[in-house]
């Protein structure tokens, strides 16, 4: 492992990047052991704080892992799909909120990459799936649930579907899709949108997974991006009269 004292990036991002691509490589594997704060600083060459602040990096990447006592220090740790997830759902929720992402793109972003498993759900899905998905059902046909309890229980909803492929990538992939762009969705339209007609829609794609019937699962995810569409498209047309006074 090197690093260039010469390059203008920092030098605790270059020691991460460095022990981060042996990880990849597999010249550290899984629960070994990293050399010590101090046997790190005599081969890279730089301060103690400058490797301390590099494994900081690598644990907030949860690449790594430290433990106390005499048999501690820091160890390569096993990443997780389910842990990288919240990362991943994180990052697109800062991404989305730091950028002039229109409601547009986030609905197109969201709803393709769903599709994009409809069959393998439908394939795939368990009789665990399916009780997830039919127990959100329910939940939102509740007529005391509050708005905020309405898009949780959405989310849900689509993150049983989802996980019914049974390919954790793509689970991992779209769990951005779902637990950050279905909530800025549902926070724009949960005013206008009709629980009923969402409900409905939801127990369509249930059926359609019930049967094992990819194309229906796709077509009921197609008949709920229009609805959202419909919805957005009639709020924002609402707000222009307002905003213009």
């Amino acid at each position: 492992m090197k690093i260039d004292p010469s390059s203008p990036a920092d030098l605790s991002a270059q020691i991460a990047g460095a022990i981060r691509d042996a990880i990849i490589e597999g010249r550290l594997i899984v629960d070994e052991r990293l050399p010590s704060e101090a046997e790190l600083s005599e081969q890279f060459a730089v301060s103690r704080p400058t490797v301390r602040e590099a494994l900081k990096r690598l644990a907030a990447q949860s690449l790594i892992r430290t433990q106390r006592g005499a048999t501690g220090g820091a160890f390569v740790n096993r990443l997780s799909f389910e842990a990288a997830q919240a990362q991943q759902i994180t990052t697109s929720i800062l991404l989305l909120s730091m950028n002039a992402v229109s409601f547009e793109t986030a609905c197109e972003a969201r709803f393709t990459l769903e599709r994009a498993c409809g069959a393998l759900s439908a394939a795939r899905r368990t009789a665990d799936h399916l009780a997830s998905m039919r127990a959100e059902i329910h939940r939102q046909s509740q007529p005391g649930l509050t708005d905020e309890a309405f898009c949780a229980s959405d989310v849900a909803f689509h993150r049983a579907l989802v996980d019914a492929a049974g390919n954790p990538v793509l689970s991992y992939q779209l769990a951005g899709a779902v637990e950050a762009m279905q909530p800025l969705m549902n926070m724009i339209t949960f005013t206008a949108r009709d629980r009923a007609r969402i409900v409905a829609l939801h127990t369509a794609i249930a059926d359609a997974a019930e049967a094992q019937n990819g194309a229906a699962v796709t077509d009921g995810l197609t008949a709920l991006e229009e609805e959202t569409k419909q919805l957005a498209q009639g709020i924002f047309a609402a707000r222009k009269p307002a905003a213009a006074r």
